[in-house]
C-alpha cells in the first residue's frame, strides 16, 4: 500500500506544498529569535524537498492512471501518511514530546478536528501554534477542493443523496467538469476555490485585527474559523481583547459552513435556488436561533420578575452566547462564547454536553469544511419520515416534487440511512476500542463523537470534566487519530477504497 501511495503524483504534489509551507513558521521563529525552531523547520523543508525531487525524477517516466479512485487514495494518504512528514519539524522543535504525540497533533490538525495533547497553550511556542493552524487551514482547503473534484464524481461526501453528483451542471458554467479527467477536475477546482478560500480568510483576519486581536491571534482565529478546526493557540475566542466583536465577526463567517450555496452553486441542476430555499441553510438557522431561544426562555419568566432592567441585558448576552456556541458546534468548529457561562445559567443546564454532541454529530453543509453527518442527509431522512407518516393517513397518496426537494435523489433517503447506520456502527466500534485501551465508557463515547464529527473541543465541554488526551495510552491515541481520519473521509469513502469495483473509474 505504501509503495502504491508513493507512486501517486498527486500525493507528491501535496507533500511538496506542505514542505514549502514549513518555511513560513521557520521565518516566524527566526523573527522571534527562536533559532532552534527555525532550524528545525528550515532543515526539514529543505531535506524533504531534496528527497521529493529525487523521487519525482525516479518516477517521471512511469505513466499514471490518473483515475478518480487514485485521487481518492491520494486524499486518504494526505490524512494518514502526510502527517508523518508534518510531524518531523514539530517533534524536533518541541523536544519534550514523543513522535507519536507529534503525529497525533498533525493528524488532528489536518483533519480539522482540533483536538490537542497540549491543553495548556503556553507550552507550545507561537511558531508551533502557527504550524498547527496552517495545517488545519490546508486541510480545510483540501476538503473544499476534494468535494468538487474527487468526492462528487464518485457520489461520496453527501453527494450520494443529491440530484447532481458531478458539479458544473448548473450555476457556474465555467466550472463544467463533466467531460474532464480527474486531474483536470482537481486543477480547475483548485483554481476556482483557492481565491475564495484565501479571500475569506484574509478578510476575516483583517476584521479581527480591527476588533483588537493581535496579527497572529487574528490569523489563527481566521484560519480556525474558515477551516472549522477551532485551533486557537490563545485560549479561544473568549480571550480576545474585544471578545463580543470577534465572536460576531466569526459568527458571520461560520455561516459559510452551513451550506455550500453560500459561496457556490455548482451542485444545483436547473434553476439556481437562493439561500432562503436551501434546506441545509434553513435547518442550520432554525437550530442556531431556535435552540438557544428555547433554553433562554426556560428561565426567562422567573428571572424577569426579579430585576427587569438588569435581566434584560443579561438575558440578551446569554442569548448571544447560546447562538454563537450552537453555530460553532453545529459547524464542528468548537469555539466557546465568552457569554456561554451565562447562557448555561439561564438555561439551567450545568453541563449541556449532550446538546453540543448532538449538534456536532449533525454537522454542517455538504461540500464544506464542516464534519458530522451533514445537514442534507438529516433533511433527507426528515423528508422520508414525513412522507411515511403521510402515507399512514393517506395510503394511496402520491408525493409531489416541490422546489425544496430538487436536490434529493429518488433513493436519497435510502443512501442517507445507509450512511447513518455506518456512522452509528463506526461510533460503536470506536467507543469499544477506546474502552479496550483503558478509557471509561463515558469518556470513550465523548472521544468517539469528537473524532468522528471532527470536533475536538467537545473533549473540554461535553462532559462534567475536561478529557485530557495526555492520559491516554499510545494505542488509544492512535485509535483516536484513526477515528478522526475516518470521520473526515467518511465511512463510504473508506469502503470505496477497499472495494474499488463498486466505483466507476
Amino acid at each position: 500500500m505504501l509503495e502504491r501511495i508513493l507512486k501517486l503524483p498527486v500525493f507528491l504534489i501535496f507533500i511538496i506544498l506542505a514542505l514549502l509551507a514549513m518555511y513560513v513558521p521557520a521565518i516566524h521563529a527566526l523573527s522571534q529569535d527562536a533559532f532552534h525552531i527555525a532550524r528545525s523547520f528550515f532543515y526539514s523543508a529543505t531535506l524533504g524537498l531534496m528527497i521529493c525531487a529525487m523521487i519525482g525524477i525516479a518516477l517521471s517516466g512511469r505513466p499514471s492512471q490518473n483515475s478518480a479512485l487514485e485521487h481518492l487514495l491520494a486524499l486518504f494518504a494526505v490524512f494518514a501518511v502526510l502527517p508523518l512528514v508534518l510531524a518531523v519539524p514539530f517533534y524536533e522543535a518541541l523536544r519534550t514530546t514523543s513522535f507519536v504525540n507529534a503525529y497525533f497533533e498533525m493528524v488532528s490538525s489536518i483533519t480539522t478536528t482540533g483536538a490537542t495533547l497540549f491543553p495548556d497553550h503556553t507550552r507550545l511556542p507561537d511558531s508551533l501554534h502557527l504550524w498547527r493552524g496552517m495545517i488545519a487551514w490546508f486541510g480545510g482547503l483540501l476538503m473544499w477542493i476534494a468535494a468538487a473534484a474527487i468526492l462528487a464524481p464518485l457520489n461520496l461526501g453527501g453527494f450520494e443523496v443529491t440530484t447532481s453528483a458531478e458539479p458544473g451542471q448548473g450555476g457556474l458554467r465555467r466550472f463544467d467538469m463533466r467531460a474532464a479527467s480527474p486531474g483536470q477536475r482537481l486543477i480547475r477546482a483548485a483554481k476556482l476555490f483557492f481565491p475564495i478560500y484565501a479571500g475569506l480568510t484574509g478578510t476575516l483576519w483583517f476584521c479581527l485585527i480591527l476588533s483588537g486581536d493581535t496579527p497572529l491571534q487574528g490569523l489563527m482565529h481566521a484560519m480556525a474559523t474558515i477551516s472549522t478546526s477551532g485551533i486557537s493557540g490563545f485560549g479561544g475566542v473568549e480571550e480576545s481583547a474585544n471578545a463580543v466583536a470577534a465572536e460576531f465577526l466569526i459568527f458571520v463567517f461560520l455561516l459559510f459552513a452551513l451550506s455550500r450555496l453560500t459561496f457556490s452553486t455548482d451542485t444545483i441542476t436547473g434553476k439556481t435556488l437562493g439561500l432562503h430555499e436551501d434546506a441545509e441553510f434553513r435547518i442550520g438557522i432554525i437550530l442556531v436561533v431556535g435552540l438557544p431561544f428555547l433554553l433562554f426562555m426556560r428561565h426567562w419568566l422567573g428571572a424577569f420578575e426579579v430585576n427587569e432592567e438588569d435581566n434584560i441585558w443579561l438575558g440578551l448576552k446569554a442569548l448571544w452566547g447560546g447562538m454563537f456556541t450552537v453555530l460553532s458546534f453545529l459547524t464542528t468548529t468548537g469555539f466557546i462564547s465568552s457569554e456561554w457561562s451565562g447562557a448555561q445559567d439561564w438555561s439551567g443546564l450545568a453541563t449541556p454536553g449532550l446538546i453540543l454532541m448532538g449538534l456536532a454529530l449533525m454537522g454542517g453543509g455538504v461540500a464544506t469544511t464542516a464534519g458530522g453527518v451533514k445537514l442534507l442527509r438529516v433533511f433527507t431522512l426528515y423528508l422520508n419520515g414525513l412522507r411515511e407518516m403521510q402515507k399512514l393517513i393517506h395510503p394511496s397518496s402520491v408525493s409531489g416534487k416541490g422546489a425544496g426537494n430538487r436536490r434529493i435523489r429518488r433513493k436519497g433517503a435510502y443512501t442517507a440511512w445507509i450512511f447513518f447506520m455506518l456512522f452509528a456502527m463506526s461510533l460503536a466500534v470506536v467507543t469499544l476500542a477506546l474502552t479496550g485501551f483503558g478509557a471509561s465508557f463515558s469518556d470513550a463515547l465523548i472521544m468517539s463523537v469528537a473524532a468522528l464529527s471532527t470536533t475536538g473541543p467537545l473533549l473540554d465541554v461535553a462532559g462534567p470534566d475536561p478529557i485530557f488526551l495526555t492520559d491516554l495510552s499510545i494505542g488509544a491515541k492512535l485509535c483516536f487519530a484513526a477515528a478522526t481520519i475516518l470521520g473526515r473521509l467518511e465511512t463510504l469513502a473508506i469502503i470505496a477504497l477497499l472495494t474499488p469495483g463498486l466505483l466507476r473509474r
